[in-house]
């Protein structure tokens, strides 16, 4: 039997086992053991199963994602996200869309001291839907630019995303980090560039606010100082190289409790809630990836990327032409499948082809994470589209996904510019390493 074929049989096994609602991470587990040991034995498949766990389970970069995850709770539970909303409101609400702009850059700001996109859209819908429909800002509008905001929480460090991508491609966490800040800068910008265009063509569905005093802007900015004390805190310390990784995420979680704790915002109730819902997260990331990881043994056990590779380079096709393809392949996948299992499942075929054709694996982790963005909010599933419908149950989900449209577009166009042009992920670290 050919590579590809067991590949085919893998695949099939791994997808009829989801549609029983086997969790992902289960599932990936239960066809890489049979897998494997159908090509080597049940001994070796069990030894496999026992060793894989234990050496993830004491995996220190693995360690960042229960950090980061505190860290947003706390920072949740301090109410940072409606104090980073009230100072950019008051600084650009009376502007067209200005109260857009605000969510934009607030959305950004929280996702920085956030684990979580939806829990960024989630925090964001209590916080700015109901300011924006108060003002006369349209449905559709309020809602696309909020789950808009919520996506950019994956290409903000520290996002979950690249710590997972990292941990199953074996990339130094740290590069990519420094690889998504100018694709995140360049996300903000064409986000506010889709604001401007959609307020310019539809005024009515932004009106002007009145112009808030500055001794009101000062009271809102000075509420929301320790949002950035806490962000420059952790990223002056993380590129400085004063702080790993893991001693960030130890620091940012840390700092997060002691000004819920100052602020008076926390309770034993409060803290309950944020462990367990932590806890439970942490728990399900972690069987994901040790699903990953043993599926990804019985995938390179079969040959299937040797084999991949050598049909690729029987093809007449130039390097950027498959990863148009590849591209194309992962948004039809992600309207219909969950992005991040989308992901980890296809990397063990992906990730050898684009290393074989030439490209960075960072670079490539950034590809990813915006394919993942797109499918937040690409028709049919877009998770976070349903997150603000349940938030907003009043709003139909054909108005969300219509006010979301213009921000497809400009994901679109950034997906294409950081596939054309890698130096825009690869300038910054290539700098720092100079």
């Amino acid at each position: 039997m050919g590579p590809l074929t067991i590949a085919g049989l893998g695949l099939a096994a791994l997808f009829a086992l989801m549609m029983l609602q086997i969790p992902i991470g289960f599932a990936m587990m239960i066809v890489g053991v049979v897998g494997y040991a159908l090509q080597t034995g049940w001994g070796p498949a069990f030894t496999l199963l026992a060793s894989e766990p234990s050496g993830l389970l004491s995996s220190v970069d693995l360690a960042t994602v229960p950090l980061f995850l505190l860290m947003g709770t706390f920072a949740t539970a301090a109410g940072f996200s409606a104090d980073i909303y009230n100072a950019a409101a008051s600084f650009l609400g009376h502007r067209r869309g200005g109260l857009a702009y605000a969510t934009i850059g607030g959305s950004a700001a929280f996702g920085a001291i956030c684990g979580s996109s939806t829990a960024t859209a989630a925090t964001f819908a209590k916080a700015a839907l109901p300011e924006m429909r108060k003002r006369g800002y349209s449905d559709a509008f309020s809602t696309g630019t909020i789950a808009a905001g919520g996506t950019l929480k994956s290409l903000i460090p520290p996002s979950i995303v690249m710590i997972l991508y990292c941990i199953v491609s074996k990339t130094f966490i740290f590069d990519l980090f420094l690889a998504a800040v100018v694709p995140a800068l360049l996300a903000i910008a064409l986000n506010i560039v889709a604001i401007a265009v959609v307020v310019r063509l539809q005024p009515g569905c932004a009106p002007l606010s009145d112009r808030v005093p500055w001794p009101e802007r000062l009271v809102a900015l000075k509420r929301a100082a320790p949002v950035l004390l806490l962000l420059v805190a952790v990223f002056a310390g993380l590129y400085s190289g004063i702080f790993t990784v893991n001693e960030a995420a130890s620091v940012a979680a840390v700092l997060s409790l002691v000004f819920a704790l100052v602020r008076g915002r926390l309770n034993w109730s409060s803290v309950w809630i944020g462990l367990r819902e932590s806890a439970s997260a942490t728990a399900m990331i972690y069987v994901i990836i040790i699903g990953a990881t043993v599926f990804t043994y019985f995938i390179t056990l079969a040959r299937v990327p040797e084999a991949l590779i050598a049909l690729i380079g029987h093809l007449d096709i130039p390097p950027m032409g498959i990863v148009f393809a590849l591209l194309a392949a992962y948004l039809i996948l992600g309207a219909v499948f969950d992005e991040i299992a989308a992901m980890l499942i296809t990397m063990p075929f992906v990730l050898p082809v684009i290393s074989q054709l030439g490209f960075d694996p960072v670079w490539w982790g950034i590809i990813n994470v915006v394919v993942i963005e797109l499918g937040m909010i690409i028709p049919p599933i877009g998770i976070i589209v349903f997150v603000l419908h349940g938030m907003a149950p009043g709003i139909p989900i054909r108005t969300i996904y219509r006010g979301v449209a213009p921000f497809i577009v400009a994901d679109l166009l950034l997906l294409a510019l950081l596939a054309w042009f890698p130096a825009i992920s690869l300038w910054l670290p290539a700098l720092l390493k100079a």
